[in-house]
């Protein structure tokens, strides 16, 4: 890489939590620096965190328009390189649609954006464009989900035919949203957060999960989704039933009403050699289960592991590594394809991928049939 990339960002202002996420990631391998922002609504606030960010005042920016429209006007040895979208959900579209069209590489929190036709639109935008456009599906980037994913690919596991992937929350048990918590009030806003609420914070990321491991496609679902906290907008809990392209059954749910659950995503797989286990909070095993043998208990940092998994991971045997890696994962492999966009150098966009634009349209196809699903009496949807 000959210099480093150069990153704008959407939001990430005071109070927010995701941004300083993004913010970390991004900067752990070295390759990217922070030269821009648009942090608030509120001007004084952007100008404010993008001070205590230790940025030139000239690029601290009222506002994503402005922001835009200035760095498109600067010399390309100065510009952005990309912009890192890190909004509530109503506010990934514009940003992304206006730096698509001045020239800008894109990298958008989850979920993509607020409605079908945003994301169609996108999506079209960047095929016309050829830019990247990374959403950050974190979950996908750990060491032990790319061992997963292929040895699925290697045939290890035969045909794919059952997947259990569940994500229980309890952080939304009572009714946080009015107690003026931030992050509780906007995802719980049907203005701001969309037709969704945990289906589409933590339900398409089990979705990315099984999607991304198995390489399985959701042919159609039967969703049963709730509200249980009385006075809430947007569902809390839902229990979704799946059925994938090879004919194989699924079971999804995802909640955050589960009480004293943390972060406790977990994804099982069944295949007709064996299976495989993977826990979000013990991040660095893999359990694999044979039919003919005991279970094998894989390790990141051990011996004999794909190189998929080794070059995502960061740490040798035994240091836990986790949630701001996985992220750091997405943001280096996007640095090391825009430094090959620049330069004209190769990019092994297989070993070191990311989540793209039809990733993100796929979780949004996976909300708009869920929530239609959970809503109607036909309960199940297809997505032909």
């Amino acid at each position: 890489m000959r210099r480093k990339i150069r990153m704008g960002m959407v939001g990430g202002g005071p109070g927010a939590f995701i941004g300083n996420v993004h913010r970390m990631a991004a900067a752990l391998d070295g390759c990217i620096e922070l030269v821009c922002g648009a942090f608030s609504s509120d001007p004084q606030k952007s100008l404010e965190a993008g001070r205590n960010l230790f940025l030139p005042e000239e690029r601290c920016y009222p506002d994503f328009q402005t922001m835009i429209q200035r760095e498109a006007s600067l010399p390309l040895g100065e510009r952005m390189d990309f912009v890192a979208i890190v909004t509530p959900n109503h506010m990934h579209f514009a940003p992304a649609k206006m730096a698509l069209e001045h020239g800008f590489h894109v990298v958008c929190d989850k979920p993509l954006c607020f409605s079908m036709e945003q994301a169609y639109e996108l999506v079209a935008l960047v095929e016309r464009t050829k830019l990247i456009f990374a959403v950050t599906h974190n979950y996908s980037a750990y060491p032990m989900v790319k061992e997963a994913r292929v040895r699925i690919q290697s045939g290890a596991l035969g045909a794919i035919r059952k997947v259990l992937v569940t994500y229980p929350q309890g952080w939304l048990s009572t009714f946080l949203e009015a107690e003026d918590n931030k992050q509780a009030s906007w995802r719980t806003d049907p203005n701001r957060s969309g037709k969704a609420g945990a289906i589409g914070d933590i339900g398409t990321h089990a979705e990315n999960l099984v999607s991304y491991i198995t390489g399985l496609h959701i042919e159609s679902l039967c969703a049963d989704i709730s509200t249980l906290v009385a006075g809430r907008q947007l569902d809390d809990d839902g229990s979704i039933l799946l059925r994938f392209s090879n004919g194989a059954r699924g079971v999804l749910t995802a909640s955050q009403i589960c009480a004293g659950e943390e972060n406790n995503l977990r994804i099982q797989i069944y295949g007709e050699k064996g299976a495989l286990e993977w826990h979000q909070m013990e991040p660095n095993t893999l359990l694999c289960r044979h039919l003919d043998r005991p279970t094998e208990i894989v390790r990141t940092g051990t011996g004999g592991l794909s190189m998929e998994a080794q070059v995502h991971t960061r740490l040798p045997g035994g240091h836990p590594e986790g949630y701001l890696e996985a992220f750091a994962n997405i943001y280096r492999n996007v640095a090391m394809a825009i430094d090959s966009v620049l330069h004209g150098t190769p990019f092994d966009a297989e070993v070191y991928d990311f989540p793209s634009v039809y990733d993100g349209l796929a979780g949004m196809q996976f909300i708009d049939k869920a929530i239609e699903s959970g809503k109607s009496d036909k309960k199940w949807l297809s997505f032909s």
